[in-house]
C-alpha cells in the first residue's frame, strides 16, 4: 500500500516489502509479469523457471509484449547481481504453498531480498483461483494500477457461459495433462490446480487419475489416460511439454480422434480477469461443441 512515508505490501510469506517510494520498475517471474501486465503494469523484465530455456515461453507470457519486456533467462541460472543489473526497484515472484521462491535458487532469493523489495504471492493448491487474482489485484492497486471494468465484465460473462455449458453437458468429463513423450504422460490431479478446481465449481466434471505417487501429477502411459475416456482434454502447451502432434504413440493419435475436444492449456495461468475469462471461455466452447 502507498503511505506518506513510503510504500509497503504484505506478501504471502508473511513478510512486509517496503520502499521509500512506490516502485515503478519491476522484475518478475514470467507468470507474475503476465498477471501484472493484465492489471495495467508493464514489467521491465521477467525470468523463467528451471523448466525454461534461453527464450521466454510464449505460453507462459500471456499478453506480455515480449518484444519490449526483457527476458533474463531461467531463474536458477541467475545470480542476484544478474537480476539487479536490469535495475528493478521491486521483484515479484510466486510460491506454491511454502516460503520457497519459485524459479530462483534459495541463496539468490536471499541475497536479492537484502538489496531490493521482494514480493512473493502464492499460486499453489492452497489458494482458490479467485484468491490468486485478488492478491495480484491488491499488489497492482498498491502500485497505482488495476484491471479495467471491461476485463471484469468479460470474466462475469465467461463464468455465466461456462455454467450454462456445463449444465447442458453434465456427463462430459474433462482431463488435464502434460505430454512427456511417446510412452509417457503426466495427468493432472484436479484438486491440486486452482484453475481445475474452479472448473468443478462451475459444474464441470473432471477426470481423476487415481491414487499413486505425485502431488500435482500422476505420471503414467497414454493407455491409462485413454481409459479415463475424457470428452475434453486440456493439453499443456508450455515449452517444456511435448507437443501432441509430434508424438508417434497414442498421444499423437489422440489429438486427431473424434471423441475428445482438445483445448490448449497453460498450467501457469496469469492471475488476472483477462486470462481467467479466456480460460473459462475456451472450456465452455469445448463443451458446447461436443
Amino acid at each position: 500500500m502507498a503511505y506518506d512515508d513510503g510504500w509497503q505490501f504484505p506478501d504471502d510469506r508473511g513478510r512486509l516489502a517496503t520502499a521509500a517510494r512506490t516502485p515503478a520498475r519491476i522484475t518478475a517471474y514470467i507468470q507474475a509479469g503476465a498477471a501484472l501486465y493484465d492489471h495495467g503494469l508493464r514489467p521491465a523484465s521477467v525470468f523463467g523457471s528451471a523448466h525454461d530455456g534461453t527464450d521466454a515461453d510464449p505460453a507462459k507470457a500471456g499478453a506480455l509484449p515480449l518484444g519490449s519486456v526483457g527476458y533474463l533467462g531461467p531463474g536458477p541460472a541467475l545470480s542476484a547481481d544478474d537480476i539487479l543489473r536490469s535495475g528493478p526497484d521491486l521483484v515479484v515472484a510466486v510460491a506454491y504453498g511454502s516460503d520457497h521462491v519459485y524459479g530462483l535458487d534459495s541463496d539468490t532469493a536471499k541475497h536479492l531480498e537484502e538489496r531490493v523489495p521482494l514480493v512473493v504471492l502464492d499460486v499453489g493448491q492452497g489458494r482458490p483461483l479467485d484468491g490468486t487474482r485478488e492478491r495480484f489485484g491488491a499488489l497492482a492497486a498498491s502500485l497505482g494500477a488495476g484491471e479495467d471494468a471491461t476485463a471484469e465484465a468479460g470474466l462475469t460473462g465467461a463464468r455465466a457461459r461456462l455454467d450454462a455449458a456445463a449444465g447442458r453437458a453434465p456427463e462430459a468429463r474433462l482431463l488435464a495433462l502434460s505430454p512427456a513423450g511417446d510412452d509417457t504422460v503426466h495427468l493432472a490431479r484436479p484438486t491440486a490446480w486452482p484453475d481445475l478446481r474452479a472448473l468443478t465449481g462451475h459444474g464441470v466434471r473432471t477426470a481423476e487419475p487415481g491414487p499413486g505417487p505425485g502431488v500435482n501429477w500422476s505420471t503414467t502411459d497414454w493407455t491409462a489416460a485413454e481409459r479415463l475416456e475424457p470428452d475434453v482434454v486440456l493439453v499443456d502447451v508450455r515449452a517444456n511439454a511435448v507437443p501432441v502432434d509430434r508424438l508417434a504413440g497414442p498421444g499423437g493419435r489422440w489429438a486427431a480422434t473424434a471423441r475428445s475436444r482438445i483445448v490448449p492449456w497453460n498450467p501457469e495461468l496469469p492471475c488476472s480477469a483477462r486470462a481467467h475469462a479466456a480460460f473459462f471461455t475456451a472450456v465452455a466452447e469445448a463443451l458446447e461443441s461436443r
